[in-house]
């Protein structure tokens, strides 16, 4: 499958699961999703069913996979090419202490020669499926204009082409997880330095990002893509809803405006929710997702105030059906 990655959803525990990417692909059919990361032994020793499976209409999606062996990762790689996924990707910067311990995420910053034996066995048993990675800048007290030219030169010379880049430190002793992704400065400047001395391959930059217009100055510039995370998660028709228009030149063939087709987007979860109930599954797993769906609109308050107050309660279909029509989506 072919498809770009101009724009993507970060993975995000907790967050981008299956449900959560069912409802944004929704809202654009062409922006890169990711799942929220798995750990290599996980997958290879898991419920594989469980922990990979996906609704074809998911995609372009993207497996976001951690550990530090490269032959589990080689394994984990394999069965998530054959689940039909269109990119494996290798996380190199998730700041918490429990990833850390395991020896892997953003501590990897600090074994580059790993991190390629990693990805040199990763692209083996890939099955032609793109192998990226998802990095910092640095780590700690590491010079990020040193370590991260050295980072990106040795694992590219195993074969892989793209790096997803958060545009900031991962301080690993003494901030949280929450903190690093908002205390450490933002910065930019290094990232598309990274594209200027790196022309030949794919840089794309993740961090603070929020809204389109940056996305797309960032693209002029020549980054090859955007990643958004929590902002997505905050507002995701802010940032998808014109996606395909404005990012992939997609025009499409209906005269319907946004507001009317984020209606239509919640309508599709109704039937969406009620497959998932009957096939044993919790309401709040896809309820959710879907609190922020319809923030800035008149009756917002209301839909949340629904939603959050029913999310128990067994007639959920009808549950979210009435938070729908509290909601004014006509165009201002």
């Amino acid at each position: 499958m072919s498809f770009s990655r101009l724009l993507s959803v970060a993975p995000m525990m907790e967050r981008t699961d299956r449900h959560f990417r069912y409802f944004l692909r929704l809202l654009s059919k062409e922006t890169l999703l990711y799942t929220e990361m798995i750990t290599a032994q996980a997958i290879v020793k898991g419920n594989k069913s469980k922990l990979l499976n996906f609704s074809k209409a998911e995609r372009p999606l993207a497996l976001q996979v951690g550990g530090s062996d490269p032959k589990l990762l080689a394994e984990a790689t394999k069965l998530g090419a054959e689940w039909g996924y269109d990119e494996i990707n290798l996380n190199v910067g998730c700041p918490s202490d429990k990833v850390s311990s395991g020896d892997f995420g953003a501590i990897l910053m600090k074994r580059k020669e790993q991190v390629a034996k990693c990805t040199d066995a990763m692209i083996n048993f890939s099955g032609g499926v793109p192998i990226t990675i998802k990095c910092r800048i640095g780590v700690d007290d590491q010079d990020p204009n040193i370590i991260l030219p050295d980072f990106i030169e040795t694992v590219s010379d195993t074969g892989v082409s793209t790096f997803i880049i958060h545009a900031r430190k991962a301080i690993l002793n003494g901030l949280s997880p929450k903190d690093n992704r908002t205390i450490p400065p933002i910065n930019y400047g290094i990232v598309k330095r990274m594209k200027d001395k790196f022309s030949q391959l794919e840089i794309c930059i993740n961090g603070e990002i929020k809204d389109l217009n940056t996305v797309i100055e960032f693209i002029d510039y020549g980054m090859d893509g955007c990643m958004i995370g929590r902002e997505v998660y905050k507002n995701p028709s802010k940032i998808l809803q014109n996606a395909d228009e404005k990012i992939f030149n997609k025009v499409e063939n209906s005269y319907m405006s946004k507001n009317k087709k984020l209606r239509k987007a919640l309508l599709t979860m109704i039937p969406y929710l009620e497959k998932h109930l009957l096939d044993g599954g919790k309401a709040s797993s896809v309820l959710r997702h879907l609190i922020n769906s319809v923030y800035g609109l008149e009756g917002a308050k209301l839909f949340r105030k629904t939603i959050s107050e029913n999310i128990n309660k067994i007639n959920q279909p009808e549950i979210l059906e009435k938070a729908i029509n509290s909601v004014n989506f006509s165009d201002k």
